[in-house]
C-alpha cells in the first residue's frame, strides 16, 4: 500500500530524471520518509529533492551519474548514526555512496532513524548544520564585480536596473558569476539576455529551484 502523505509533482519529475539506477532508490527512500513522518513536506531547494517536517528540513536525497545520496540534517541525528556507525563523515550526505537499494540501512533500520529525527524536531531539540554554521561569525564576502556588458544593460533597462539594486549581495553575486563563468562570447550575451528579462520579473537566479 502506498504512503500516504503531501507529494511534490517537482520531485516525480527528478526521479523520473534520474539514471535507472538511481529511480528505485529514490522510490523507496521517499517512500520510507513518507512512512516515517506522514505530515511530510516535500520540496525542491538547490535543484534536488528536499523533505521538511513543521518547516525544519528532515533531510534530502540526491542522484548523481554513478551514485545517490541521502542527507539528514540535524546534529542531534547525526550523534545517533554515529552511535550506529552508519554516518559516512567522508561522503556527501550521511549514508555515503548509494549506487544500490541494497546499500541502504535496512527499511526498518532507515524507519527508525527518521522517526528518531521526526521525534527530534517535535521536541524542538533538532539543530540544522545551516544553524549551527551561522552561530560562527565570518566575515563578508567581498562584493562581485559586474562584467561592464551586464552594467551597461543594466542601465539601458530601468526596471531591471530597480530590481537588481534591491536584491541582496548574495542575490547578485549568483547572476555575476553565471555570466563571467560564460566561456565564449556568445554564451555571455544569452546570459546577460536572459539575466535582464529575469531581473525585469523580479526573478533570482534560481527562481525556478524557489518555493513559496
Amino acid at each position: 500500500m502506498p504512503p500516504t502523505g503531501n507529494f511534490n509533482p517537482q520531485v516525480d519529475a527528478y526521479i523520473a530524471k534520474a539514471q535507472p539506477f538511481a529511480q528505485p532508490i529514490l522510490q523507496l527512500i521517499r517512500q520510507l520518509v513518507h512512512r516515517a513522518c506522514p505530515r511530510v513536506e516535500e520540496t525542491i531547494k538547490w535543484s534536488r529533492p528536499f523533505f521538511e517536517y513543521k518547516g525544519v528540513i528532515l533531510g534530502n536525497m540526491s542522484a548523481f551519474k554513478q551514485h545517490c545520496s541521502f542527507g539528514f540534517w540535524g546534529e542531534e541525528i547525526s550523534a545517533v548514526l554515529r552511535e550506529q556507525k552508519v554516518l559516512q563523515p567522508d561522503a556527501m550526505g550521511s549514508l555515503g555512496r548509494i549506487t544500490r537499494v541494497e546499500d541502504l540501512p535496512t527499511s526498518k533500520q532507515m524507519l527508525s532513524l527518521l522517526r528518531q529525527a521526526v521525534a527530534f524536531i517535535d521536541k524542538g531539540e533538532y539543530t540544522s548544520p545551516i544553524a549551527a554554521r551561522q552561530k560562527v561569525v565570518k566575515a563578508p564576502a567581498p562584493t562581485a564585480e559586474a562584467p561592464p556588458e551586464f552594467t551597461k544593460a543594466l542601465k539601458t533597462n530601468k526596471k531591471a536596473a530597480a530590481a537588481y539594486a534591491s536584491f541582496s549581495p548574495s542575490c547578485k553575486r549568483e547572476y555575476v558569476e553565471w555570466i563571467a563563468d560564460a566561456r565564449r562570447e556568445e554564451t555571455r550575451d544569452k546570459r546577460i539576455a536572459t539575466a535582464i528579462e529575469w531581473i525585469s520579473e523580479g526573478k533570482q537566479r534560481n527562481w525556478k529551484y524557489q518555493t513559496c
